[in-house]
């Protein structure tokens, strides 16, 4: 039987640093620490190439459970809707209205932070209520 692989998730935007600050507030998520022999990411990116520098940044779950995920700097904007896409669990358990209202009160949260709310997708008989949302640079994720 194969080996269980951590995975970690990586998105193409405009502005790594930034949308990686995004998803540490979103998730509780934490830049992790520069690498051996630097005092901070600035002081590493000053050693890279001019091409190189602020091309990507990244930020991990702070107990380990979750996935680090990863930004990288590409030249094209975003054109088309995601195919992956992240789900952040909001009302899990929650069924109806309590479920609508802790969807609504995170879109209200992550609005603050620069989200930008796309669509509530209510609840059809089969799945539950969620929220569809773009982040900063406006990668789709649902609030779910």
């Amino acid at each position: 039987m194969p080996s269980v692989k951590q995975v970690q998730v990586t998105f193409d935007c405009a502005e790594p640093e930034r949308v990686a600050r995004f998803w540490c507030d979103v998730l509780g998520y934490v830049v992790p620490a520069p690498p051996p022999g630097f005092d901070s990411w600035e002081a590493f990116a000053a050693t890279l190439p001019p091409e190189q520098q602020d091309s990507a940044f990244a930020c991990v779950d702070p107990t380990g459970a979750g996935p680090r995920l990863f930004f990288q700097r590409v030249p094209e904007g975003k054109v088309v809707k995601n195919r992956v896409h992240l789900d952040v669990r909001v009302g899990t358990g929650l069924v109806g209205d309590e479920r609508v209202a802790a969807l609504e009160a995170e879109c209200e949260r992550l609005v603050a932070l620069g989200a930008t709310r796309v669509h509530l997708l209510r609840a059809d008989g089969v799945n539950e209520s969620c929220l569809v949302m773009q982040d900063v640079e406006g990668n789709e994720f649902c609030l779910d």
